[in-house]
């Protein structure tokens, strides 16, 4: 009786859930109805996910191992179907019959190889036919030298890399045309086929100009934990501290001060300086360095800047974006969106795009601020409204501003996301950095990319030894495919679901 008892809690359990993601699925059939029709049951699948993750599932993961029955874990890509599945066989433990279940829409339902099937096809569409069974795909950053450097490109492609990537934060049209004049070249000659991928650069945020250093030396300022830092809203010329003041620097983007508050946080090139602002004023923000390299650090022009605390309503498609725009429409197969903030930031570049005749080009979401993790289930359904859609989980801008302690459990949180959505995603950032840079692989950079190649595509950045690195994440993606397992989790509620029933 006991036994039955359990059971009984874990049907009427299971049963409230399910009803609520039949209901929330209901109530929400204008957003389903937008959603491109390829994308349709993914639509619906992510609003059951997010449904479930509200839920703190974990008093129920072993009760339902214990009987041996799906414990709710890796059902990302069938949420509905897995905890009906579970209903089904907790009514035929408890003795219902078949007849009552099919009156309540009970059947046994085979949730998982549809699931794996429009995922498969969703990275088909985004990345091109796949060489070998959910293989992932490589994808490289092209140095300025590959506009003139033809060896190089060929050289990549004969290793093997699919997808080559342009950031148009560095060069010209003129540099980014001679890079893809030099792509198309391979693949003739090499009779292969690669896309390209094109990134926005958005409202990056980085250092001004500093003074030119002396004999020879690159250009910098010194700075130490304690020390203050003046940074400037107009141009300056970044100069170290002296007697009379302290260290200075200007920043790209003066409107940043519309939002500065004391007390928020700022970090530069990729986290390698933080420091706490203490004032501001119409002319200038006061930082006091608390971060910086034992012996100082120095920072130099043209570094990252993240404000993981500000709250900054700047555009995420600039003017500069919307200029360069059009030639990424004519020339690329997917266009990468940096800073990509709310659901209206995505429906804008949908408009652009459809006003250049070019809504097939592929859309990859970059997920590099708190605000676009927080926003990602909205990102993604408005995203869906067009045919290719991908994400890029971008590690590096995301640790600063999310926390380096909380990257790990957040990009597994986005990746989940985009399990449930049937999204492919892109795993990116120092993704085998140290092996391109140098010829020699870390141990802990060999366990990420294992990592890396769970995603559908993996990014690895420029190198001398980038053929090398390209190499090793193929041998290690052939290695891993055969022991792939994602473990199960303990599913406890997901914050980013909350806040998205929260606002819906």
């Amino acid at each position: 009786m006991k036994k039955v008892s359990s059971v009984q809690q874990l049907i009427q359990f299971l049963t409230k859930v399910r009803e609520e993601m039949l209901s929330k699925e209901k109530a929400h059939q204008e957003i389903l109805d937008h959603v491109h029709t390829s994308y349709r049951e993914s639509a619906r699948n992510l609003l059951h996910y997010l449904t479930l993750r509200t839920t703190d599932l974990r008093p129920v993961q072993e009760k339902l191992s214990t009987l041996g029955i799906s414990s709710l874990g890796h059902s990302e890509r069938y949420a509905l179907a897995n905890l009906s599945n579970a209903l089904y066989h907790l009514h035929l433990l408890a003795g219902t019959p078949k007849n009552e279940l099919e009156a309540m829409g009970l059947s046994f339902y085979s949730g998982f190889p549809r699931s794996r099937r429009r995922l498969n096809k969703h990275t088909n569409q985004l990345f091109g036919p796949e060489k070998w069974k959910d293989h992932t795909r490589i994808m490289v950053t092209l140095p300025s030298d590959a506009s003139t450097d033809y060896d190089l490109v060929e050289a990549l492609l004969a290793q093997g890399v699919e997808i080559v990537r342009i950031n148009c934060s560095h060069d010209d049209e003129e540099h980014w045309a001679k890079m893809i004049w030099n792509v198309h070249k391979a693949e003739r000659t090499l009779n292969t086929h690669c896309l390209i991928y094109m990134d926005l650069p958005g409202p990056k945020l980085r250092t001004g100009p500093t003074k030119k250093g002396k004999k020879n030396k690159k250009a910098g300022i010194s700075l130490s934990q304690g020390e203050v830092l003046y940074l400037y809203r107009e141009p300056v010329k970044g100069t170290s501290a002296k007697k009379d003041r302290p260290a200075q620097i200007s920043t790209t983007l003066p409107e940043i001060f519309n939002f500065l508050k004391p007390g928020e946080s700022i970090w530069f090139d990729d986290g390698k300086i933080g420091g706490l602002i203490e004032a501001v004023d119409e002319e200038k923000a006061l930082v006091r360095i608390h971060h910086a390299p034992l012996l100082g650090g120095v920072l130099r022009a043209n570094k990252g800047i993240n404000l993981p605390d500000t709250t900054l309503n700047l555009p995420s498609l600039t003017q500069k974006d919307q200029k360069i725009l059009p030639f990424i429409a004519r020339h690329a197969h997917m266009v990468g969106y940096s800073f990509v903030q709310s659901a209206e930031d995505v429906r804008f570049l949908q408009e652009k795009l459809a006003s250049l005749d070019r809504i097939d080009l592929g859309i990859i979401l970059k997920i590099e601020t708190k605000k676009s993790f927080r926003h990602l289930p909205e990102l993604l359904l408005q995203a869906m409204q067009n045919p290719k859609v991908g994400v890029m989980i971008a590690r590096g801008d995301l640790a600063i501003e999310m926390g380096w302690e909380r990257i790990a459990e957040v990009q597994e949180q986005i990746a989940w996301l985009c399990e449930a959505a049937h999204i492919p995603y892109i795993w990116a950032t120092q993704v085998l950095e140290n092996l391109a840079k140098t010829g020699q692989a870390t141990r802990a950079e060999i366990t990420d990319a294992a990592m890396a190649v769970r995603a559908e595509c993996a990014m690895l950045n420029k190198g001398p030894f980038i053929l090398e690195a390209v190499k090793t994440l193929q041998d290690l993606d052939q290695r891993m495919d055969a022991h792939h397992y994602k473990k199960m989790a303990s599913l406890r509620p997901l914050q980013v679901a909350v806040r998205f029933w929260d606002k819906n």
